[in-house]
């Protein structure tokens, strides 16, 4: 809570949000406590407890009021109603082994049904749990790479082959630095989550770097690019779909611009994938 509120009003000036500016004597760069607080309608006091993490029993309407205040998007307002919501106490209980997260037969199926459209079922963390023929072909760098289980978020941050694969290395990996502090404000108990973010913070200067500024993302739909290594470069639309009856999961499909390069090549894609599948048994029964 405190890294996050003092990282967001780091980031606005006296004037962004509509107060006086005093000078060039200021000794920060962005906003004041106490102008968060006069934005919210808080007391300084009360704010700064907010600041230090003590949020237990604040009110929706406070946490709008500092959401205001410091000009929160989407992503970052439900960050802040995750994180006050994390630091309410709650009664001990036994621990629980975490219940294993399976793709249903009938989750592969519809997987499966998407010939001309890659599609991979994955988890919060960002494991991919499942693919169909033309997303194991489009991922295989991911899905056949030194670090397992396939982890999008180990891919790009310790495997050498990753810049290559993502010509948008950088944007793409902050995008997944910040869908992790996402999930992390969700389920600040997942042990799995935790060590994961552990090993990366440990293995990548670069994920050390750009999970202390604290970003949040939501990562709904939009366009990467891919560099790979049988058809060439591609620029594709996805989308991600939660699914409802499977908690944490959600298919990410991807496509791409009718009569496009792009398009040719995932066709391309699709007939290669379909060949060294063909070629597979007589390759096993040699």
């Amino acid at each position: 809570m405190r890294d996050f509120l003092v990282s967001r009003r780091a980031r606005i000036t006296p004037e962004q949000a509509g107060l006086p500016a005093y000078g060039g004597n200021r000794r920060v760069a962005g906003l004041r406590r106490e102008e968060v607080a006069l934005l919210a309608g808080v007391s300084i006091d009360y704010y700064t407890r907010l600041e230090r993490g003590r949020a237990h029993g604040v009110s929706d309407s406070v946490l709008e009021g500092i959401a205001r205040a410091l000009q929160l998007d989407e992503a970052e307002r439900a960050h802040l109603f995750d994180l006050a919501r994390a630091a309410a106490p709650v009664a001990p209980r036994a621990p629980r082994r975490p219940a294993a997260q399976r793709v249903r037969p009938s989750v592969r199926r519809i997987l499966d049904s998407m010939t001309t459209t890659p599609a991979y079922v994955r988890n919060a963390r960002l494991d991919i749990l499942a693919a169909n023929r033309l997303a194991a072909a489009l991922f295989a760098p991911i899905l056949t790479g030194p670090a397992q289980p396939a982890n999008t978020a180990r891919f790009l941050f310790l495997d050498p082959a990753a810049p290559a694969f993502f010509p948008d290395w950088e944007r793409q990996a902050q995008d997944v630095v910040a869908m992790l502090r996402t999930e992390a404000g969700q389920t600040p108990h997942d042990k799995a989550l935790s060590n994961l973010i552990g090993e990366l913070s440990t293995r990548s200067e670069h994920f050390r770097t750009w999970w202390a500024a604290h970003n949040v993302r939501f990562h709904r739909t939009g366009t990467k690019r891919f560099h790979h290594p049988v058809v060439g470069d591609l620029t594709l639309t996805f989308e991600a779909l939660d699914l409802a009856a499977d908690n944490g999961l959600r298919i990410s499909a991807y496509s791409a611009e009718p009569g496009t390069p792009s398009d040719d090549a995932l066709k391309l894609l699709a007939t290669w994938a379909a060949t060294m599948d063909q070629a597979a048994p007589a390759a096993d029964a040699g």
